[in-house]
């Protein structure tokens, strides 16, 4: 087993991480927004739309020209699906198999244990969509007299949503982000397989897949998400497996031991960073995974919006700035739709002063197309700290 201890070479496992994330050039994917999504496994999907929703935020920094209908093209087409990743997320077609474990698990009880189960209301619900075809939650009834709240979901959305993690329906649509069902059979592309995957399968598919889309992993980030057992048994055999035929090393950071392909501690020009700064998600692939964004590029991020307002630092929805192969700040702003106006509330250089101008400089012209993506054509920033950043980016900007 080849094992690397002491790695100091940050800026090569930075480049490799960029790379593998297809954020070291500008059109990694071409105009490919299905394999941008391929390659990447999933995308996290999120409510939240003081600015353009996650998922069509996630795809714009990989994909040049991408338009926020894209996805829904691509859901509606039957080239991906909607389910649960670690969180509520868009996967390939191709890929559906690998959620059927955890469906399986629904079903048992062992997954999403506190949904209730009307199996009555479901079997009607399931007839209903059967008869008239896709429908939504708006479609059904609320006929109770007291409700408690935001959360306090009608009976027929429950039994809706226990459907779709039992994988009795499907999402068709989302159109304007609003779930359209339909019955699984009716959804599923022809000749999908859908053989249920073995715990070896699905870890095999785990682990390929996130050495492909992030280059350098730690085992939790493998099974990230997963509290299957018997699957996380599998991954750790694989990865043991891995090391001692030298298929994969590991390397020391400092939040653990990391795995990669030899081949990428080849002696060899690094891949370039891309000289385009991007203002990324804060559900992107390359940020989800806190832990793993402080060992690799030093940067401690946390979205505030479910903090208490008087405890944030950084604003309500903060989004991340990277540049070349560094994490040189973040952003809070937030779509004023009606005025076509993108309004940067607080932008945050967190580069040293030499590279201070060349940063918002950069941060102006990314401005200028995360603008045009939001639907809006001016520009308003609120604050800039280091103060002595403000008229640079301000200038930069009008």
């Amino acid at each position: 087993m080849i094992k690397i201890k002491g790695v100091t070479d940050i800026k090569k496992v930075r480049r490799l991480a960029l790379h593998a994330q297809g954020l070291t050039r500008n059109q990694p994917f071409g105009k490919g927004a299905l394999a941008a999504i391929e390659h990447l496994g999933y995308i996290q999907l999120d409510s939240i739309n003081v600015i353009e929703r996650a998922h069509n935020h996630t795809w714009s920094s990989r994909v040049p020209g991408f338009t926020p209908d894209m996805s829904n093209e691509l859901l509606e087409s039957g080239q991906i699906y909607e389910y649960w990743a670690h969180a509520a997320s868009y996967l390939p077609m191709k890929d559906f198999r690998f959620s059927l474990p955890d469906k399986k698990s629904v079903r048992d009880d062992l997954l999403h244990k506190r949904r209730s189960k009307d199996r009555n209301l479901m079997a009607s619900i399931l007839k209903r969509i059967e008869t008239e075809g896709p429908l939504g939650s708006k479609d059904f009834e609320d006929t109770r007299l007291n409700k408690t709240g935001w959360w306090d979901w009608k009976p027929a959305k429950q039994a809706i949503e226990v459907l779709y993690l039992e994988g009795d329906l499907m999402i068709s649509s989302r159109k304007n982000f609003q779930k359209t069902y339909d019955l699984t059979e009716r959804v599923l592309p022809e000749g999908l397989d859908l053989k249920v995957p073995t715990a070896a399968e699905w870890a095999r598919h785990l682990v390929n897949e996130q050495l492909a889309c992030h280059g350098i992993v730690h085992f939790k980030n493998i099974a990230y998400g997963r509290r299957d057992v018997n699957l996380r048994k599998e991954i750790k055999s694989l990865v043991e497996t891995r090391l001692a035929s030298n298929e994969l090393v590991e390397l020391t950071l400092p939040e653990g031991e990391v795995y990669l392909a030899p081949a990428n501690l080849m002696d060899r020009p690094l891949p370039k960073a891309d000289t385009q700064l991007k203002i990324l998600s804060p559900f992107d692939n390359l940020v989800i995974q806190r832990k793993r964004l402080i060992d690799i590029f030093d940067f401690d991020y946390l979205i505030e919006c479910y903090v208490p307002a008087a405890k944030r630092r950084y604003g309500y929805f903060s989004l991340p700035l990277l540049f070349k192969d560094r994490m040189v700040g973040r952003i809070d702003c937030k779509a004023l739709r009606a005025e076509a106006t993108l309004q940067v509330n607080a932008a945050f250089i967190e580069v040293d002063t030499k590279l201070q101008p060349q940063v918002c400089l950069a941060l102006a012209k990314a401005l200028r197309t995360f603008s045009t993506f939001q639907g809006c054509y001016k520009v308003k920033v609120e604050s800039v700290l280091p103060h002595s950043c403000a008229s640079t980016l301000k200038k930069a900007l009008a």
